[in-house]
Parts: C-alpha cells; structure tokens; sequence
C-alpha cells in the first residue's frame, strides 16, 4: 500500500516538456509510481484541474538563520517552496572567529536578521551541525560565504591579504566544503570583499574548484559598471575552473537600462560560447533591497560598522563621505546616485523617532526634514547603529522581462529578514507573482517554462540530486496550485501578506501545506554537497 497518491493533475514535471495527466503514487519520502496508478494508499489526493509541479527552490535567500527563529517557515512554504540555498552574497553565519564574531554578527544583522538563537558555532561544519539538530519544514542547501570567510580572517581591513592568511582562507573554505557546503558565495559590492584583489579571488575559487563547487556571486558593480563587473567574474571562474553563477542579474540605475545589459548579456553568451559553464538569477521585481550601510563609499567601511558609524560621527570625515555619495566613481558604484533620492525608501528602523520614516524615500525624508536627502541616509545610519535597510526601485520592467525570459537564468527571491520594518514583498511573494504576473498575464514564459526555472534548473545549478523533477526514486518535495488564480498579495506598502492558489505543498511525502494552512509537519533536511538523495541529507 502506498501512504499517498495525487490523481488527475496536470504534471508539469521540470523538464519544461508539455504538461501531462498523470498520477503520482508515493511511498515514505519517494515518489514510487507515475503514471496510471492504481494501487490502494492511505491517503488520495485529487488535484483535478491543478498543477502539480516539484518542490520549488529557491535558489538565493538570507535565511541562514531563519531556522532557528521560525522553522515552520510558513513564509516559504506557502509560496510553494520546498528548499531553499542560503549564504549567499558572501554572508554566511559561518566560520566564525572570536576576534572577529561581533563584526559579522553587525554586518549580517540587516541581512539575515537578528534571532535568539546563540551562534555557538565556530567552524561551518558546527553551524551545519547545529542547523541539523533543529526541526523545521523547508530543507536548506547552505553555501559558505567569502566576506564571512574574510572577516573570520582579516576582519574589516583593507590592503592585501599575506601568505598566512590567505592559507587560513582557504583552509577554512575547504573545511566547510567538505563538511558539505555546496557552494561558495561571493559579495564583491560589499566590504570587506570590495577589498580583495582579482588575483586573490582566483586563487580562493582555484581551492573551492577542487571540491566540485560552485561559485554563486554578487558583481562589483550593477550600474555604470555592470560590463567590467560581468567580465571580471567570468575571468576568475575561467582561471579557476569552476562553474559561476551571477547573483540577481540587472542592469541598475535608470541611465544604465536597456543598452548596458544588452551588452552584459552579450559578454555572457561569449563566454558561453567558449564552453563556459555560466548561468544567472533574477528576482520577479523592478525592485532590489540592501543594508543602507552597505552603500557608503568602500573606504569608509574599513574596521566594520563601528567604524564606518565613527566616521560618520567624524564632521571632516563625514564631509567626505557626502561627497563621495554625490558623484560618480570609476573604481565603485554608487547605487543611492544611480536609482535617484526619490527612488530609495527606507523598509526598517529600530526607533520610535524614526519608524514614521518606514515605508517614505529619502526625497520625501528630506522634504519633511528640511534636510538634503544624501544627509537623510546619513543621519539615519548614525541614529539607528546601522541598522537600517533599503529598498531601490532602480530596474526597469522591460530589463527585468528580457532576464527572466533568457533560457539560463533562474528564478529566486533574494529574501532578505531584516527585524521589523517592511520588508521587500518578494519576500512573501516572488513564486506565485513569477505565474501571475509573468505567465499569466504578461505570456513572458509558458507555464512549463517557469516551472523549470523554479525546479529543475537550480536542482541542476547545485547538483542537487533527487529534487527539481518528477523521477521514481526521487524525494516527494510537491507543489499543487491552480494555474488561473496563484497569485502574489504582497505589496510595498504591506508586504506581509501570503499569496493565494497554492492548495498543497508536500515534503518528504508528507503534507505540510493543506488548502493554503501549515499543518505543523516539520519534515525539511540540510542538504550537504555528496551526501544526497536521502542518504546523509536528513536532521543529523
């Protein structure tokens, strides 16, 4: 007898072939039987004019720590996602130094949120093992992250890295790919990975190549320097010889829309055509969303936040850092000047005297303040400790549609947790607007396309094996929706809102979403690079 059977659905199965009707017959956490299944089971369900797809993944998130904080993680589940890939951007929980932990804690705080939880882990296998111990219901690839790695290492300092350290680097990349990291992440934008040299890099993804990783990276530049961006990643990943993945591919900045990523694209598909293994992802939004502190001049982030906030507090420095926020830079984008002051609203705060802010750009802030709006962002990053995020409605609608469209890009949610505030509503929404808004209404992809995007295409990306597609043998992660009413909820203005149409969402065989509520099934895996498909993947 089997435990589960889904009838008369219209399977689109991962491939991006035509949607079939087909049953799926399930035994323990493996689908056994597709096709016309006959045999008795305890339970059936009927998924008469659904769709029902595998599990989506999400294959670029900030929920490294989220399991700890919420593992039912309704959030997820409810938008049809299954798994998620975490430590990405170069932010990563781990490995963790003691001389250095208060710095990352500061600069992954806006990121990935602030939980209870203690990060009494030291190494990346300790933060994978402490993540094991927990029960949750979204499984979780987690990949470590370069800045991470940097700080445990160097801190918050500029200048090259010696001998020793870059050994210490890399001994610790290795000791978090073999205890089954599946990636390394890279936050070029972001100090202190802005600090590292080209030649650096290549020797850090040289050492992740040898496990078989893969490099997922956040570019230098999204704006005015996108191109040099593109092709600086695509000459490290070459040198080292290891597949490359760009992290939220755009073109930012209303001056750099249309012709400047055509022609990053046209960098990508050269690569490409010299046997290259290179791939994107792209959010379903015009919108991105960062630490504010994150978009000062790289220089004046040099010791970490602390020291950034010091200068701020500094008026000769300061006056400096307003400058630089003014202008233009050849070596550095400056997103706040590319987006516009009226395109950059504040999504959280912690105190009383500034929530009202929440929600309002820094055009609007300053109209109220009597302030100029670059004095606004600066303020703000002063009297809330850094701890303030962003959003940037900096890309345009028919940019976002050409990337979505592209045969090799992925779709992600890039999901941010900041603590309180509004955050961005792809957090809450991306998987049900990518089939309203980009199927459905505007025919950007078909159905099975999309569902390939969101399944087959990152299981491939990571090697996860066992998930993405309908195969006997692989793990019953299963998302059923109706095709004509899945839809988005969330909005900028209350972004907190769960979508609607998705019916079931299965994991491990087991129902944890039924007709769009949690049933309390806590059945998600950490995922480790070589021990997969059910063999080593489970809560350790």
């Amino acid at each position: 007898m089997l435990d589960l059977i889904i009838k008369n659905g219209r399977v689109a199965d991962g491939t991006g072939n035509p949607l079939v009707y087909s049953d799926i017959g399930i035994k323990g956490d493996r689908i056994v039987q597709m096709g016309g299944v006959e045999a008795e089971a305890v339970r059936t369900i009927d998924a008469r004019n659904m769709i029902v797809a595998p599990g989506f993944i999400d294959m670029h998130s900030h929920s490294d720590l989220r399991r700890f904080e919420d593992p039912l993680d309704e959030i997820k589940l409810r938008q049809g996602v299954t798994t998620e890939v975490t430590g990405n951007c170069g932010f990563s929980p781990a490995p963790l130094s003691d001389r250095t932990a208060g710095l990352l804690k500061a600069y992954s705080e806006p990121i990935m949120g602030r939980p209870d939880h203690d990060w009494g882990w030291h190494g990346f296998s300790e933060y994978m093992d402490e993540l094991a111990k927990q029960k949750f219901s979204c499984s979780i690839v987690p990949c470590i992250g370069n800045g991470a790695l940097r700080i445990a290492v160097k801190g918050f300092e500029r200048g090259p890295l010696i001998k020793e350290e870059m050994d210490r680097i890399k001994r610790l990349l290795s000791e978090g790919l073999e205890a089954g990291a599946m990636g390394l992440s890279m936050g070029l934008m972001y100090a202190p990975e802005c600090y590292y040299r080209m030649e650096e890099l290549t020797e850090i993804c040289t050492a992740a190549a040898r496990y078989g990783a893969v490099l997922t990276t956040h570019m230098r530049g999204e704006g005015a320097t996108l191109v040099e961006s593109v092709r600086e990643v695509i000459h490290i990943a070459e040198s080292a010889g290891i597949p490359l993945n760009i992290s939220h591919f755009k073109a930012a900045g209303v001056k750099n829309w249309g012709d400047i990523l055509e022609q990053a694209m046209e960098v990508i598909e050269d690569g490409r055509s010299r046997g290259l293994d290179i791939t994107c992802d792209v959010y379903p939004y015009t919108a991105g969303s960062t630490s504010l502190p994150a978009l000062l001049p790289p220089w004046s982030q040099e010791g970490g936040l602390g020291a950034a906030i010091g200068r701020l507090r500094d008026g000769k420095t300061k006056e400096r850092v307003r400058a630089d926020l003014l202008r233009e830079h050849k070596d550095w984008d400056n997103p706040m000047l590319d987006a516009g002051w009226g395109r950059v609203c504040i999504s959280m705060l912690n105190t009383e005297k500034n929530r009202p802010f929440i929600g309002k750009s820094l055009s609007e802030i300053a109209k109220s303040s009597g302030k100029a709006p670059v004095d606004c962002a600066l303020d703000l990053i002063t009297e809330e400790n850094g701890n303030v995020t962003v959003i940037l409605h900096q890309m345009s609608e028919e940019d976002v549609k050409k990337v979505i469209a592209w045969e090799d890009s992925i779709i992600i949610s890039d999901s941010l947790y900041p603590a309180g505030g509004n955050p961005h509503p792809r957090v809450y929404g991306t998987f049900p607007r990518l089939f309203r808004k980009y199927v459905r209404e505007d025919g950007v992809l078909t159905l099975e396309q999309a569902v390939k995007k969101v399944t087959f295409q990152p299981a491939r990306r990571f090697g996860i094996d066992g998930r993405g597609l309908f195969k006997p043998g692989f793990i019953a992660d299963i998302t059923i929706f109706d095709p004509d009413h899945i839809k988005d909820t969330a909005t900028y203005e209350n972004p907190r809102q769960y979508p609607e149409g998705i019916l079931y969402v299965i994991t491990g065989g087991q129902v944890a979403i039924e007709t769009g509520k949690h049933t309390g099934i806590r059945n998600g895996r950490v995922i480790r690079r070589g021990a997969q498909g059910g063999q080593k993947n489970g809560c350790l």
